[in-house]
């Protein structure tokens, strides 16, 4: 027999699940990639200097543990290893201060003081109900939910503006800080409906969960999925770019890892013009612009318990994190900017030379922004870490423009394909009753730009190839 069952085009994490996924069900799989290597933003380099290994997009991974599908995987045994600091976050404030998230809830609760019991009430039953939630929150909005009344507390608070919500949930500075920290995130203004959700759900990971990072790297969690692909009969072509469908051999489903506007470069004829319109319209969220730090020593914090955390939210007060998190929605670059910072070779030796570090550090600008931010970003990380300049040996500066020369699915360099609002939470990249499918019966989206969004979690490649093979006739496991 000529063919396969299924080709994916693109593997980044969910072209990876999306393959496991057939491959699992038995079916042949090929997965075709443009790169040399696996992974989309789950890749890592040397960046700076030799022996600095930086990850190139995704650095910290609540979202691969709190993945259903990622955690049905033996990827241990195919070199994953998850390392988790002491502490998942924390987040400086003036005057040598910080909140820092401790992994145990009743800990968190302790070390907020005034606001600990609030906290339990906002986060600690989501914590809970995480197990009844997952699947539910991490795959399309418009179905009918297995557990609806955990479903329906989590709703209760999520469904308001994030901003408000810390505002009349907590009375301290911290507590406030902390939560606006994690609702950022969404790379939405904070005063935006729904943007609680999630804070809520990054916080309730941390306790969950945990928020990990892959030892070597985030490469080695493409790496992970591309054995274990591999091992189960699937085959992988790197250096293989696709310009037109046509290109594919023949397959009884193809399965496209990519963003919208790459779909209708792809697809071409074969989509109606009403389901080209609706990909035409949809709309994505600011970029990023990213700096990654050779240092020769750890970040000097003037609070030195922020050394316990892999990630650190670098941006001050709630109100501060909202006018930054505001700014690029109206096209303009924040002056203070929130910034998102990882530390990895605090925990993985493996990131540098001995004695020294690396640094990952974003912020969110106008999509397709060319400005560049790094002396706004060293200013606020000096601003909490005194001293810090002294320890940069080297820097590697990328662009939200430059994301997208690197890799055409990372529009304008937002990282997560497409804004998050609720709209496209629920229309993600349009109405349909099965968001991964097409009005063409064998093509199906399985890329960050369906639900539930961005983050490695492998749910969108998964929930796709799951529909794929429902229209095939093929039954597979829940």
């Amino acid at each position: 027999m000529s063919g396969y069952d299924a080709v994916v085009v693109g593997a980044g994490p969910n072209g990876l699940a999306a393959a496991i996924t057939v491959a699992r069900a038995g079916l042949s799989v090929l997965v075709r990639e443009a790169a040399d290597a696996v992974g989309g933003g789950t890749r890592s380099a040397e960046l700076t200097l030799p022996g600095f290994l930086h990850d190139v997009c995704s650095a910290v991974h609540p979202m691969a543990v709190a993945s259903p599908f990622l955690r049905s995987l033996p990827l241990a045994e195919h070199g994953l290893e998850l390392i988790h600091p002491p502490a998942p976050l924390a987040h400086p404030l003036d005057g040598g201060r910080a909140v820092v998230l401790e992994r145990s809830l009743q800990a968190a609760v302790e070390s907020l003081g005034q606001d600990g019991d609030a906290y339990r009430r906002l986060i600690g039953r989501t914590v809970e109900d995480w197990p009844l939630l997952d699947a539910t929150l991490l795959g399309p909005i418009l179905r009918v939910p297995r557990h609806p009344l955990a479903l329906a507390r989590f709703s209760r608070r999520a469904l308001r503006p994030s901003a408000s919500l810390a505002s009349s949930a907590f009375r301290g500075e911290q507590a406030r800080a902390l939560f606006a920290g994690a609702a950022a995130h969404s790379v939405l203004p904070l005063e935006q409906l729904a943007t609680a959700s999630f804070g809520i759900v990054f916080l309730a990971l941390a306790h969950a969960c945990g928020w990990p990072v892959a030892r070597g790297g985030s490469q080695q969690i493409a790496q992970a999925l591309a054995s274990h692909l591999r091992a189960l009969g699937g085959e992988i072509e790197t250096g293989s770019p696709v310009r037109t469908l046509e290109e594919l051999p023949p397959a009884r489903t193809i399965l496209c890892d990519v963003g919208p506007r790459q779909l209708l470069a792809l697809a071409g004829p074969r989509l109606p013009a009403r389901y080209r319109r609706a990909l035409e319209r949809y709309r994505y969220g600011p970029g990023v612009f990213k700096l990654d730090y050779a240092l020769d020593g750890p970040v000097p914090w003037n609070a030195p318990e922020c050394g316990r955390a892999a990630t650190v939210h670098v941006g001050g007060t709630l109100e501060e994190v909202a006018a930054s998190e505001r700014a690029p929605w109206q096209g303009r670059h924040a002056e203070h900017p929130f910034v998102l910072v990882a530390q990895p070779s605090l925990f993985d030796p493996t990131r540098a030379p001995k004695g020294k570090h690396t640094l990952w550090a974003y912020c969110h600008v106008p999509n397709g922004s060319s400005v560049d931010m790094t002396d706004r970003i060293e200013r606020q990380i000096e601003r909490f870490a005194s001293g810090f300049s002294d320890l940069v040996l080297a820097r590697s500066v990328t662009t939200s423009s430059d994301f997208e020369l690197k890799d055409a699915n990372i529009v304008g360099g937002d990282i997560n394909g497409g804004a998050a609002s609720l709209r496209q939470l629920i229309a993600r990249p349009a109405l349909r009753l099965v968001p991964y499918s097409t009005p063409v019966p064998d093509l199906y989206l399985c890329s960050a730009s369906t639900p539930p969004g961005g983050g490695v979690h492998g749910m969108c490649g998964h929930l796709a190839a799951r529909a794929a093979l429902r229209r095939l006739g093929v039954r597979t496991a829940s």
